[in-house]
């Protein structure tokens, strides 16, 4: 009944635009009849919770009924963000001068929230700095965020004023870290992220997976949304352990934007970074499940942002799964809730 529940809603605001693409390229890649596939997607909506966008990228095409019912799909990730992550105390999350001030010592970065700031605070924050992050204080997936550098205006006031506009819309300003140049050797113009996703069932935090992103095509930021590309990370050696992948689901061995080799790449500081991120999970106790985005410094990781709708889909894909087999039961393992 709750998987019919929800298939009504998804008809109700059903994007056909966007669905008959999605047809096409499944078609396409599977071989299959359009007509069967629209039935099996809707077997696999009704079944598994699953989207047709979940049917595409995880290739629901070549996998058999088991298979399927063990990946982690739209309708239960949804349901363990309900068990596990209170509403009343996701705010902190979704606001990034409550979540700079509420994990400031993960942060490693000074932060300056706009809305408490006024001329004499504003200079004394940049009389250190030559470049700053501006971010608005509710966004997602890099948007909005503006990489500023000081030279760029004719004074400190003016660059104050700039970033005070009601119309830019920005909440806070940030500190630009320095990355570290094993990461900065994949991809320079970004600071890279590792997005670690932590749940807390029981009191005792657990790293379910770490992903490595990279930036792209010139762009100062790594989310997928924006070019950006991402690979899975072995947690014990800190090896990049699979090709990476865009939005797009097209997978490369080598980072397109300066050639180097990404499977078996070292990066720094895992280890130190799934620490960090299982420590910060206790904060708040009432939010147990999230994502977390890592950046590395030469000195170690420091934390970017705390996302309360972790993906599911990073350590999912038929490159990083031959065997099949996906995340939902080792969640059902630890919150078998969600499996009734």
């Amino acid at each position: 009944m709750k998987h019919n529940t929800y298939f009504l809603k998804i008809i109700k605001g059903f994007r056909w635009k966007r669905f008959w693409n999605v047809l096409d390229r499944i078609s396409k890649a599977s071989g299959k009849n359009k007509v069967f596939l629209i039935f099996d997607i809707l077997n696999c909506a009704i079944r598994y919770g699953a989207g047709y966008h979940d049917y595409l990228i995880f290739a629901f095409y070549n996998m058999n009924a088991h298979q399927r019912d063990t990946y982690m799909t739209r309708l239960r990730n949804k349901k363990l963000i309900a068990l596990m992550n209170d509403p009343a105390y996701t705010e902190v999350f979704g606001s990034k001068s409550l979540f700079d001030q509420r994990f400031r010592e993960y942060l490693h970065r000074d932060f300056l929230d706009l809305s408490k700031a006024d001329p004499d605070s504003f200079a004394h924050f940049m009389a250190d700095k030559d470049v700053i992050f501006a971010k608005p204080n509710v966004g997602e997936s890099g948007k909005g965020i503006q990489k500023l550098s000081k030279a760029d205006f004719a004074s400190v006031e003016e660059l104050y004023r700039y970033v005070t506009a009601p119309e830019n819309n920005f909440g806070v300003i940030e500190q630009l870290l320095t990355q570290h140049p094993d990461v900065s050797a994949v991809y320079p113009l970004a600071i890279n992220s590792f997005r670690i996703v932590t749940i807390v069932p029981d009191g005792v935090p657990r790293c379910v997976y770490a992903v490595a992103k990279f930036g792209n095509e010139g762009k100062f930021v790594d989310n997928m949304e924006n070019s950006g590309l991402c690979c899975p990370i072995d947690q014990e050696t800190g090896r990049i352990m699979g090709c990476a992948h865009t939005s797009a689901l097209i997978c490369y061995d080598e980072h397109p934007y300066t050639g180097v080799k990404l499977m078996g790449y070292q990066l720094p500081f895992v280890k130190e970074a799934v620490e960090l991120a299982k420590k910060a999970a206790l904060e708040v106790p009432q939010v147990r499940y999230v994502g977390w985005d890592v950046c590395i410094t030469p000195d170690g990781p420091a934390i970017i942002e705390g996302n309360v709708y972790p993906g599911y889909d990073f350590w999912q894909l038929p490159e990083h799964t031959p065997d099949k087999i996906g995340l939902y039961p080792y969640y059902c393992g630890l919150v078998p809730e969600l499996k009734r």
